[in-house]
């Protein structure tokens, strides 16, 4: 059974054909919906509030002409009353597939192992590849003239400031070791990196190209993209006054824009939060693409449903 739970679950070609397939269906969304998961019931179970990774995945599913269920894990027997290995087989004999929203990554990993259906990681508190092939579709759109990620982000330099070590950066770093991008993190020593990302690429023989600083101008110096995320995810609140006074020299402005390209991008996979983490001036200013980001989720979001489901049907086939 294949499933999505990191950037590299795909192989090169399976990844070429996901960006070009996005790409695809944002050209041709007038024609929605499409045939390719006509009469299937996808789950989405959320053990986190969402806005833009609900919607999306929902619209998706219904523009992919199958029907999405939302399931609130807090309403479920799931992790109570009952394990997760009996929900993913009691699930399976209901779906075709799951997406799930989960916070450990270890969720993700053990209803995988117990499905018989796919399952596609929404987000958790180690990876957020969905978001992550919709930000390198984004970039790509605008700098490169192509849907090809390993010749078009190959050595472009991508700088992440505040919390670098949290699930975008964690992903960032992985996507900089699978498309040959120069990811530089800013952020306090304290949130540098975690040896498990370190692990992580060593495990799956990805070279790690990217490079953490506590100094933003060293890192902000020529980047192609300007990426940040929120200072407090959700379940880390009860840190908020502390993240808050470490990470203020970490706050993307102008002067961190003056020091990238001229033509740099500025992202963010929202909620944005002006004057924390970015301020307002940034967030208004022609650099920031973070509706094309937000908007790309959708389109990049069907393309991977949308092959989940035919390398199944191959896997059958074989």
């Amino acid at each position: 059974m294949r499933h999505f739970l990191t950037e590299n679950d795909f192989d090169q070609n399976e990844i070429i054909e996901v960006f070009e397939q996005a790409s695809i269906f944002k050209k041709n969304r007038a024609e929605r919906p499409s045939s390719d998961l006509t009469g299937q019931s996808w789950g989405l179970l959320f053990y986190k509030n969402s806005t833009r990774t609900r919607v999306s995945f929902e619209v998706g599913i219904r523009e992919l002409g199958a029907n999405p269920l939302v399931i609130d894990q807090s309403s479920t027997q799931n992790g109570r009353r009952e394990s997760i290995g009996d929900t993913a087989r009691v699930l399976s004999r209901y779906l075709d597939g799951l997406v799930i929203r989960a916070h450990g990554h270890e969720i993700i990993e053990e209803f995988a192992k117990h499905s018989s259906i796919p399952v596609v990681n929404a987000l958790t508190d180690f990876l957020h590849p969905c978001q992550i092939y919709a930000d390198c579709m984004t970039i790509l759109e605008k700098k490169v003239d192509g849907t090809n990620p390993f010749t078009g982000l190959q050595g472009k330099k991508l700088a992440f400031f505040g919390d670098t070590s949290c699930n975008m950066a964690n992903s960032w770093i992985l996507a900089g070791a699978l498309f040959g991008m120069d990811v530089h993190l800013a952020g306090p020593a304290e949130f540098e990196p975690s040896a498990q990302i370190e692990g992580f690429c060593k495990e799956n023989g990805l070279s790690e190209n990217w490079h953490f600083t506590a100094d933003p101008m060293e890192a902000a110096s020529g980047a192609d993209v300007i990426y940040t995320d929120v200072w407090v995810s959700m379940g880390y609140e009860e840190q908020e006054q502390e993240r808050f006074q470490s990470m203020a020299p970490y706050r993307v402005n102008s002067e961190v824009l003056a020091k990238a390209k001229n033509d740099c991008l500025f992202m963010h996979c929202m909620p944005a939060h002006p004057g924390e983490e970015v301020t307002q001036k940034v967030l208004d200013s022609p650099h920031a693409v973070l509706l094309d980001q937000a908007e790309n989720r959708l389109h990049m979001q069907k393309s991977i449903l949308r092959s989940i489901f035919s390398l199944r049907n191959k896997t059958k086939a074989s």
